[in-house]
């Protein structure tokens, strides 16, 4: 496997969150998985510390500069609406 076919974690976040943004990267022609989808939903606390961020969006090294521009697109729009 090359460096670049290795995968990347772009982001972090809820079960809602990554659902969203997976749905953003792959509008993109971004190939994503979720890593944790389901232990993060039901035992976050054993996915991560304090079972915050237990889904992580995971896309190919390749893609992962592409990736990362939808992913600061999505958490200024999350900021915006927050405000």
């Amino acid at each position: 496997m090359s460096q670049s076919d290795t995968p990347v974690e772009v982001f972090a976040g809820s079960a809602w969150e990554t659902a969203l943004l997976k749905s953003l990267l792959e509008n993109a022609e971004i190939e994503v998985f979720l890593k944790d989808e389901i232990r993060g939903i039901q035992e976050p606390f054993v996915v991560t510390p304090g079972g915050s961020n237990p889904v992580k969006i995971m896309v190919s090294g390749k893609d992962a500069e592409k990736a990362l521009l939808v992913v600061r697109d999505f958490e200024a729009s999350m900021r915006q609406d927050n405000s």
